[in-house]
C-alpha cells in the first residue's frame, strides 16, 4: 500500500468507477468504500482487493445501527469485521442513526431522541463495535429533517460526550451540519465550535437539493449535485476550528463521471491549501 498518510482529498468509489480506477490510477491519495457493498464477496470484493494495493481505503458503514436499543447485530458485526481485517482500512466510520428494530432492517439512516437514556444505548454499541474491530471508529454527525420533543442534550454536546465515554472519534459531514443548520434554524458554526476538535478524524463533503414541504424550503442530503458556495464557506470554517483532516467528497445519486469527483476534490485540496496558508500567516503575523 502507498506511503501516503492519507491526509488530503478522496473520493467516495462507486462501481460505475472501479474499472476506470483501476485502468487509469488517478492521483488521488485515498478512497472510502461503503461497507455493505463489499461483505458478500465475489468480484467486487476480488476488485477492492486490487484496488487496495494502490490506494489506501476508509470503510464507511451504514447498517450497523448504532442507535439500536436491541444492541448490535452480531452477524453483521462479524461481517464489518472481517471487511476491516482483509482491507486493513486507514480510518472506519459508522453514522449517529438506527436502522434496525426487533430484526427488522429498514432502509434508511434513522434520527435518535438526544437523551441520557439513548446517550447509553450508543455508548454501549460503539464500545462493542471497538471492541469488536480492534481499533477506534468514527461517528458521522446525520443530517436531521425532523426533531423529537424530548431531546435533553444538543447534537454536538451529545457527540462530545460520546466521544469522551468511548474513546471514539467523530466524522465531521460539513455538508450535514449545514443541510441541519439550515432546516432548524441553528448557527452551524457555533455547531463545529462545540465539536471536540482533538475527536475530528475526518471530514464529509456533498451537495443537497432544495425541497418543498408543505410551503416550507427545507434541504435535503442527497448527495447528488456538486458541493454548493455556501458548504465550501463552512467548510474553510471548519478546518481553520480542526486543522489539516482527510476529507472526502461524496456523490451516491446521479453519479456524474469520475473526473467530476476528481475536480470537486481538487477544489476540497484548494480550499484547504488556501485555509492553512492562513492559518500559518496569522501565527507568523
Amino acid at each position: 500500500m502507498p506511503g501516503t498518510s492519507g491526509v488530503g482529498t478522496g473520493i467516495g468509489l462507486r462501481g460505475s468507477h472501479v474499472q476506470e480506477v483501476l485502468a487509469t490510477r488517478p492521483r488521488i491519495p485515498w478512497l472510502e468504500v461503503h461497507a455493505e457493498n463489499y461483505m458478500g464477496g465475489g468480484a467486487a470484493l476480488r476488485a477492492l482487493d486490487a484496488i487496495r494495493q494502490h490506494y489506501p481505503l476508509s470503510i464507511h458503514g451504514v447498517g450497523l445501527s448504532l442507535g439500536s436499543a436491541d444492541g448490535l447485530n452480531a452477524r453483521h458485526l462479524e461481517r464489518l469485521r472481517s471487511l476491516v481485517e482483509r482491507m486493513q482500512p486507514r480510518l472506519v466510520s459508522e453514522h449517529l442513526s438506527w436502522s434496525v428494530v426487533g430484526g427488522a432492517y429498514l432502509n434508511h439512516l434513522l434520527p435518535l431522541p438526544y437523551t441520557a437514556e439513548s446517550l447509553g444505548v450508543v455508548t454501549a454499541n460503539v464500545d462493542r463495535a471497538q471492541s469488536a474491530l480492534g481499533r477506534r471508529i468514527l461517528v458521522e454527525n446525520p443530517s436531521s429533517y425532523l426533531r423529537f420533543g424530548h431531546s435533553t442534550i444538543p447534537e454536538a454536546e451529545f457527540l462530545a460526550e460520546l466521544v469522551r465515554r468511548t474513546g471514539c472519534g467523530i466524522l465531521c459531514d460539513v455538508n450535514n451540519v449545514y443541510v441541519s443548520a439550515f432546516n432548524f434554524g441553528w448557527d452551524a458554526e457555533q455547531y463545529l465550535a462545540a465539536l471536540p476538535a482533538a475527536a475530528i478524524g475526518e471530514i464529509h463533503l456533498a451537495g443537497h437539493s432544495l425541497n418543498d414541504a408543505d410551503g416550507h424550503a427545507i434541504l435535503i442530503d442527497d448527495h447528488g449535485s456538486r458541493v454548493t458556495p455556501d458548504v465550501w464557506t463552512l467548510y474553510r470554517r471548519a478546518l481553520e476550528r480542526f486543522g489539516p483532516v482527510p476529507t472526502l467528497v461524496e456523490w451516491d445519486t446521479n453519479i456524474p463521471a469520475l473526473a467530476v469527483l476528481l475536480d470537486e476534490a481538487a477544489t476540497a485540496d484548494r480550499v484547504a491549501g488556501e485555509a492553512a496558508s492562513e492559518a500559518d500567516h496569522a501565527r507568523s503575523a
